[in-house]
């Protein structure tokens, strides 16, 4: 094989690499343009996520923690304009093989937006079918530019010539490509930003008191009593976080239920509000871990929701349902205790932001979210516990999901340098519904002591503590406990987060000096 068969062939691979991605970025901007066209990489996303193996899940919360789903995209769309490459490799004297193999990636990608709820099928394949051709269109174009080079006879600033124009076009091609993503992801969050910021929290029924400096020490590093929501941690299954119109949003609840109920997004905020501290941890989280955060939630009780639908005997099971089929199940006796599991609509008196489930959201204090935090809620369903297993229960994770007591240092951080004598550390302890009635901390092998707490926003949110020391110069550990409100004081046993959540003490190495 000749040179100039390679050097073609790898210019017609450039050129179907461009052309991948001008398709692509035609994708998203018709999912930013139409509310009946969902995005074709979140979609093929969601399908990856679904497949792939619990272990896999795992290791990328692990590994790249609230970066997992732009790691997925950016996944997705390399292997998307490596297949392109290839293709257009294939395609030096006629277009027919990158053709057919746009066709077939567009049917992918139409299979998958099928899957999503909000998709009409008339737009998914028009829309498709033009992104598609102009994917065709961009390589037919940069192809004759390729072939252009070879025709520009022996002469070298021909060539030269030749080739600059076909980087240029390259080049122009990707930066379209890489614009029309952006501009598509700006218009969808846009879009639903905008009707976030026309609606407005109903007034509670029974408003919770703001913090006082007695709920916090305002220590440097360590995290607020109430964070906020731009802080709060993200762990979800979502690629492109959804958007969803609440003028036409509703929730259903059904199963083993007296009656079938329909609520609209206007039906929930005419419902008695509630506000409640309710601190959220995600199973994923390390001992020590930043996948934990306390808030102010406002919304309406799950229960009094319930008892409009009215539940059967023998519906042991509550299953949440999001909008993207993501799925959440827990004992009904957690829906009508006093723990007071709520449908929320607001996030720190703030309507809900998109990224943490608006238009509205299950808040069930004192279990993990992947069993109960239902995001972007559409669905309440009411089963036995046999009968079905959320989304996490087949992929190795247990069933109950019980938040167990845990206590965090969050000053110093690992490998602080601080001054030699004394020295305050602080950080935050949980145990939500049984409240925190003691942190100890132990310095190197000394004594176990206990620490100043914070006044308690409520039993289930987090609670803030400090203790002061004195340290010499050298190398230091600190560890902490902490003694639920039952008299329970976690345990030191070391456990990962799979199957049940992480246990252990937290303990940080640092140096005064």
């Amino acid at each position: 094989m000749s040179n100039r068969s390679l050097n073609l062939k790898t210019r017609a691979g450039y050129a179907g690499l461009a052309a991948t991605a001008v398709t692509l970025g035609a994708t998203e901007v018709f999912a930013g343009l139409f509310t009946s066209v969902p995005s074709a990489m979140a979609s093929i996303g969601a399908i990856v996520v679904e497949w792939s193996p619990s272990w896999l899940e795992s290791f990328a919360i692990s590994v790249f923690g609230t970066a997992d789903k732009l790691v997925l995209g950016l996944g997705i769309f390399v292997v998307a304009l490596l297949i392109g490459m290839g293709l257009g490799r294939r395609s030096t004297t006629t277009p027919v093989p990158i053709a057919a193999g746009f066709v077939a990636f567009g049917l992918v990608g139409v299979a998958a937006q099928l899957h999503e709820n909000s998709a009409a099928p008339l737009a998914v394949f028009g829309s498709m079918l033009v992104a598609v051709g102009i994917g065709i269109g961009t390589f037919v174009w940069l192809a004759s530019l390729s072939r252009s080079v070879e025709h520009d006879g022996l002469d070298s600033d021909a060539n030269d010539i030749g080739r600059r124009r076909l980087l240029l076009g390259v080049g122009a091609a990707v930066v379209v490509a890489g614009v029309s993503v952006g501009v598509g992801r700006a218009m969808l969050r846009s879009r639903s930003e905008a009707q976030r910021a026309s609606l407005a929290l109903p007034v509670p029924v029974e408003a919770m008191a703001d913090p006082t400096a007695a709920h916090d020490f305002h220590l440097s590093g360590v995290a607020p009593v109430v964070v906020d929501n731009a802080a709060f941690y993200r762990i979800d299954t979502a690629l492109i976080t959804p958007w969803i119109d609440p003028d036409t949003w509703t929730l259903r609840i059904h199963g083993m239920v007296d009656k079938e109920v329909v609520l609209s997004y206007r039906d929930l905020q005419t419902m008695d509000q509630i506000e409640r501290y309710v601190t959220l941890s995600c199973v994923s989280n390390q001992v020590g871990g930043r996948y934990v955060g306390n808030a102010l939630w406002t919304g309406v009780l799950l229960k009094d929701v319930l008892e409009m639908a009215g539940v059967q005997a023998g519906a042991d099971q509550v299953v949440g349902r999001s909008v993207n089929g993501w799925t959440a199940g827990f004992p009904t006796e957690y829906a009508l205790d006093d723990r007071e599991a709520m449908i929320a609509i607001g996030m720190n008196r703030e309507i809900l932001p998109t990224s943490h489930g608006f238009p509205a959201r299950l808040i069930v204090p004192g279990l993990y979210g992947y069993v109960s935090g239902t995001k972007w809620l559409t669905e309440i369903e009411l089963t036995t516990w046999d009968a079905f297993d959320a989304y996490w229960v087949p992929r190795g994770w247990a069933k109950e999901g019980p938040i167990k007591t845990q206590s965090r240092i969050d000053r110093p951080k690992p490998g602080d340098v601080v001054d030699v004598g004394r020295f305050t550390l602080g950080g935050v302890a949980w145990a939500p519904t049984l409240g925190i009635d003691k942190v100890e901390v132990q310095i190197d092998e000394g004594p176990w002591l206990e620490a100043d707490l914070a006044e308690s926003l409520s039993d289930s949110a987090w609670r803030l503590w400090k203790i002061d020391t004195e340290l010499t110069d050298g190398k230091h550990t600190a560890r902490v406990r902490a003694t639920d409100g039952s008299g329970e004081t976690q345990t030191d046993v070391a456990a990962p987060p799979r199957p049940d959540g992480a246990s252990g003490w937290h303990q940080v190495r640092f140096v005064a000096q």
